[in-house]
């Protein structure tokens, strides 16, 4: 079984590709314009095990908002299509991921069900570069409504934003690829209802 998918995403202020397989190597070309993000993509892909190209161009003159949260709704939609049915999946990821000072925990369910929950330092600085930190928190949430997913992620420590950011992408990244592992023990959709949506 393939579990790949390709989506593309054409607004007035954004072009965004994105080809996802959920069995790579952590194989990541990203180009988005805002070279932090792009960094953040890279640890997604090689920490989550997957092999990402992501391709955006948008209105990075005004800001980088659009194009972030196109490619976050984008790239959700691709992880929806891969994941298929779910059947035979681990469902339940989680992680705690340390990076120096910073220490951060998240937890997945491929529940079918949209929901985020993300907690980091009040005061972080605005900028990292030419990166927003507050749109740490959409894209993860952009993320878990277009992928139908439950999706935590709580900063327990940390100082550094860059620290903190990116370990958030590590942890997010190793708890879906937690979840999204076939559980061979698992007989179907791991649901007592029977479906996951």
């Amino acid at each position: 079984m393939t579990r790949t998918a390709r989506v593309e995403r054409l607004t007035r202020e954004t072009q965004i590709l994105v080809e996802l397989d959920l069995d790579g190597t952590g194989v990541v070309e990203a180009g988005t314009g805002v070279p932090f993000f792009d960094h953040m993509l890279a640890q997604l892909g090689k920490h989550g095990g997957l092999d990402l190209t992501v391709r955006a161009k948008g209105d990075v003159e005004i800001d980088a908002h659009h194009t972030v949260e196109d490619t976050a709704i984008a790239l959700g939609q691709a992880l929806k299509e891969a994941l298929g049915d779910k059947s035979g999946l681990s469902r339940f990821g989680d992680a705690l991921v340390p990076l120096d000072e910073t220490l951060v925990q998240a937890a997945v369910d491929l529940s079918g069900r949209p929901y985020a929950v993300h907690h980091e330092p009040a005061g972080m600085a605005p900028l990292i570069g030419s990166y927003d930190t507050t749109l740490t928190r959409h894209i993860f949430e952009s993320l878990a409504t277009s992928a139908g997913i439950c999706l935590h992620v709580r900063v327990i420590e940390g100082r550094n934003p860059h620290h903190i950011v990116e370990a958030q992408f590590k942890a997010v990244a190793r708890a879906l690829r937690a979840a999204a592992t076939p559980d061979p023990r698992s007989g179907g959709i791991p649901s007592t209802k029977g479906v996951l949506s």
